[in-house]
């Protein structure tokens, strides 16, 4: 290392350290060409950080897509704190119940209901939903009130097309049936 110094100190024709018998000092013109070596090596670090993106904030435009029966209570609650933190990204929302097909239609991001189907897309399980059957008095009058989901089978079934499922599905004692 004294060698190396040394070589420093002949090419900068300027001594750089105070050699003593028990220490080494820095001399004035040592310090200076430190600190401007920290300042240098600290402007290619933030250099660095620049270039590969790590102080800058998110930009630019991400689409989403998310069944009209969420959106409003809740994913633009999300949305407007998502935005609020990153305000240099333009948020566009599409609020439909069918499956988009995230590649043809340019969107960045799903939000569904249901299973996905086989694709190679990533899916986190972000919640779940319960569903609830239930039908009017007016109707329960009409068509007369179910005592068993086998009664079901001569009842009409409105069922919201963002589940993926048109028919009425039960779990009973672990098995599914329709």
């Amino acid at each position: 290392m004294s060698r190396r110094v040394s070589e420093l100190e002949h090419h900068l024709k300027n001594q750089l350290l105070i050699r003593g018998s028990r220490k080494l000092v820095l001399t004035d013109a040592g310090r200076d060409y430190v600190a401007s070596c920290r300042r240098i090596l600290e402007d290619i670090c933030e250099a660095e950080r620049n270039t590969s993106g790590e102080y800058r904030a998110p930009q630019g435009e991400l689409v989403s897509s998310a069944p009209v029966s969420l959106s409003r209570t809740h994913i633009l609650p999300i949305l407007v704190s998502f935005l609020s933190v990153y305000p240099d990204i333009r948020m566009q929302l599409s609020q439909t119940d069918r499956a988009v097909n995230l590649l043809e239609e340019n969107v960045d991001l799903a939000v569904r209901l249901g299973s996905l189907p086989e694709s190679s897309f990533i899916a986190i399980r972000v919640g779940l939903i319960r569903r609830v059957l239930c039908a009017s008095p007016q109707y329960l009058e009409a068509r007369g009130t179910p005592r068993a989901p086998e009664d079901l089978v001569e009842h009409d079934c409105i069922a919201c097309e963002a589940t993926n499922s048109p028919d009425w599905n039960f779990r009973k004692a672990g098995a599914d049936y329709q």
